[in-house]
């Protein structure tokens, strides 16, 4: 059964974000709320997790995965950004986008795109996600909670905790959240490629 964790949305407490972030350095695959929709997130290096997640979501090789950061320094560690593709992604966070763009060598191979080499990064806008990532002290490998066959994603954490019982380790509930999944923008070939519409502004990007 999963673990419950009812945190405070504006000044999460830090015993309850400590044990969450202990559970992930341990393995823990979790669900938690993000400034788009809940995400399913996971240590960087955790095969397990990724496996998981795939199985939830039903997942190809294909699907890109996201490093949920938690500053721009940080995601500055896990892809590579030229001068044009920098300022356009610092100006759009934090905030509700992915961006996906060729990958370092400290992203693992099993999460990179097995063809392109890339990654997906994001910034969250969102006390809850930020003080888990500060404790964390690395970014969460995360997924959209969007189950197989659903237009939308799961928002409530009461109903995760009842659907996802026995497939997540903990599920952690600060409150409502957004309902829409990110907007995603592919930097991979050098200009903004809009591939999915979602809770962040396009127009900066069209």
């Amino acid at each position: 059964m999963a673990k419950y964790f009812d945190v405070h949305p504006d000044n999460p407490q830090a015993r309850t974000i400590g044990q969450v972030a202990d559970s992930i350095r341990s393995g823990a695959l979790i669900a938690y709320p993000t400034d788009s929709c809940y995400a399913l997130g996971c240590r960087l290096g955790s095969r397990d997790g990724i496996d998981r997640i795939r199985t939830i979501r039903k997942l190809d090789d294909r699907h890109h995965f996201t490093l949920v950061c938690r500053d721009f320094a940080q995601l500055g560690q896990f892809v590579r950004i030229d001068n044009d593709v920098f300022r356009a992604v610092k100006a759009s966070t934090p905030g509700s986008y992915t961006f996906i763009l060729p990958a370092t060598k400290e992203v693992p191979r099993m999460l990179q795109h097995p063809k392109k080499k890339t990654v997906g990064v994001r910034i969250p806008d969102h006390v809850v996600t930020q003080a888990l990532l500060a404790e964390l002290g690395e970014p969460l490998l995360s997924s959209t909670l969007l189950l197989p066959g659903e237009d939308e994603p799961m928002t409530q954490g009461w109903e995760i905790k009842d659907r996802l019982d026995h497939q997540v380790d903990a599920v952690l509930d600060s409150g409502d959240c957004g309902t829409e999944p990110t907007t995603v923008i592919d930097f991979s070939g050098g200009e903004a490629e809009i591939v999915r519409r979602g809770a962040g502004d396009v127009s900066r990007f069209e």
